[in-house]
């Protein structure tokens, strides 16, 4: 597949250039001169992999509320640690293929309606107890209950029943769903014993890593799992730990000064600078992920669709594309799919910044006054730079915007999917029916514009089971100008992951369109050389 960078819409990019005092700055924080700044770098090739030692990760979305509980990932952090201790049914490959873990296999019925999972045999722990056939059915009720508060749950609410049988697991639908074992490599299923029901927050699964440090929103850490099944390909660190640092100059600072091997969120404005730096490599990959402005569609002043256009018109995507990643993504057109699905619809109109046409439907809408923007150093990014953009652009249309800059920490528990108008990210699905469910299907948990539209839900359920895949991507195509044209969704543009890694100290990395940092899986599937 081609890089996703040239996907879809296309403008013209600047040079990925910044400024003098935004350089002079940064060198500052990085301890560089000037003249150093200016050296190459060759990365060395990577040898054999190497056991022992504690490698380390700096990363931004870390909060004091976390939990070890999985069903409750909300943030970066946990997504990433969670993928050390945590074991699933399958994974998505970096080819996006599915691979088989602790599901020897997965089958469905002819209707697409009953689907059985092998368990695998031999796969042990932490606590010693063999991974069962009753422990994946636990797993699955649990996330499935509406009790739960899973982030998984809108993709396991078209389930009816689960059922344990010997070594396989017994899955029936509501409806057909073709996509159904991608669904179960959704993070938040990370397979516990008796499914995480007795103590979720222990930490327990069948992952490289035992869970040994949970400091929420400091750190967290794990020691290598010595009966891990997969010990050849994963788990060659002694100890794996994460440093909970949202500050972007801290956490280059602490790569260059050797505290972690890896970092994530480079902000795109002093990539440049940090590829100049002795040792360390920007790894970027395009893939699935995009940066949204989230208006709730039932909550004044946002339950008005001439009001929603407007924002939507007052954005000026292509300065935004411009000054905030500098090259590192690509446009967004109000819908949350792009090229790097299968399925996507490249002949969808691109929504373009039109102030005239902003005010019109601003009048329409009746409202008067200023309108909240929340947005967090945390959100992603560069996103209270992207909010003073939006600010300059909407007021061309005559809309007001204040904006209020908020703490990182608790950002993801008091403000996203709290406050009717705020800044996230998304880090995308491996399929358009996961992100669909996930977080735009009328009943979702995630449902963080309350875009709550029964045809919409009709069109969702009716592509399941389609098998004809050019009717498939029609069903598709229509949903995205749907929420595209009604929805609380703005998407100014879709991004690269940006991360650092001190290259001439790590070993094994490779790029992974899935999502940041090998997907989460560079921890353990790394290791320390030299």
């Amino acid at each position: 597949m081609a890089d996703e960078r040239d996907a879809g819409s296309k403008v013209r990019m600047p040079p990925r250039m910044i400024d003098r005092r935004d350089f002079l700055g940064w060198t500052a924080v990085l301890g560089m001169g000037a003249a150093a700044a200016n050296l190459p770098f060759s990365r060395p090739a990577n040898a054999a992999p190497v056991r022992g030692g504690i490698l380390k990760a700096g990363l931004q979305g870390g909060e004091a509320t976390n939990s070890l509980d999985p069903a409750l990932n909300l943030s970066q952090v946990m997504f990433h640690f969670c993928k050390q201790w945590g074991e699933f049914l399958v994974r998505i490959a970096p080819d996006g293929s599915l691979q088989n873990l602790i599901a020897q296999e997965i089958g469905a019925s002819d209707d697409l309606k009953t689907w059985t999972i092998r368990v695998r045999d031999g796969i042990e722990f932490h606590n010693g107890k063999t991974v069962g056939a009753e422990d994946v059915a636990a797993t699955l009720e649990r996330h499935a209950d509406e009790k739960s508060k899973s982030g998984a749950l809108g993709v396991l609410r078209n389930i009816r029943t689960i059922k344990a049988q010997g070594k396989e697991v017994l899955v029936t639908l509501a409806e057909a769903d073709s996509d159904f074992p991608y669904l179960m490599a959704d993070y938040h299923l990370v397979i516990q014993p008796n499914g995480g029901k007795d103590d979720p927050n222990a930490g327990i699964s069948a992952g490289p890593y035992k869970a040994t440090i949970n400091q929420p929103g400091v750190r967290h850490g794990g020691e290598r799992f010595a009966n891990y099944w997969q010990h050849d390909k994963a788990g060659y660190a002694d100890q794996v730990e994460i440093i909970v640092i949202n500050d972007a100059a801290a956490r280059l600072a602490a790569l260059q000064g050797g505290q972690v091997h890896m970092i994530n969120n480079v902000e795109p404005k002093v990539v440049d600078l940090v590829r100049r730096l002795p040792g360390v490599t920007i790894e970027n990959v395009a893939g699935r992920g995009y940066y949204p402005f989230n208006m709730f569609c039932d909550t004044a002043p946002f339950d008005n669709q001439d009001l929603r256009m407007a924002l939507k018109l007052a954005l000026d995507r292509e300065e935004m594309l411009n000054k905030i990643l500098r090259g590192y993504g690509s446009l967004g057109n109000d819908f949350p799919i792009n090229a790097a699905y299968p399925l996507y619809s490249g002949d969808i109109e691109q929504r373009r910044f039109d102030p005239e046409k902003a005010a019109e439907h601003y009048r329409k809408s009746g409202h008067s006054g200023s309108i909240l923007l929340r947005t967090s150093d945390v959100a992603f990014p560069g996103a209270v730079d992207a909010a003073q953009l939006y600010q300059q652009s909407a007021a061309k249309a005559g809309i007001k915007i204040d904006i209020k800059r908020e703490p990182g920490d608790g950002y993801w528990s008091e403000v996203w999917n709290k406050k009717p108008f705020s800044l996230s990210y998304w880090g995308g699905r491996p399929t358009q029916d996961q992100m669909y469910s996930t977080g735009y299907l009328s009943t979702a948990d995630w449902n963080d514009t309350r875009f709550k539209n029964p045809g919409f839900d009709n069109m969702l359920f009716a592509a399941r089971g389609e098998r004809d895949q050019d009717k498939r991507k029609a069903i598709y195509r229509d949903m995205a100008v749907l929420l595209r044209d009604e929805g609380g969704l703005i998407v100014p543009f879709f991004n690269e992951a940006v991360d650092a890694v001190a290259s001439a100290k790590v070993g094994g990395y490779a790029k992974n369109k899935n999502g940041s940092l090998m997907d989460g899986y560079a921890l353990s599937e790394c290791w320390l050389q030299g």
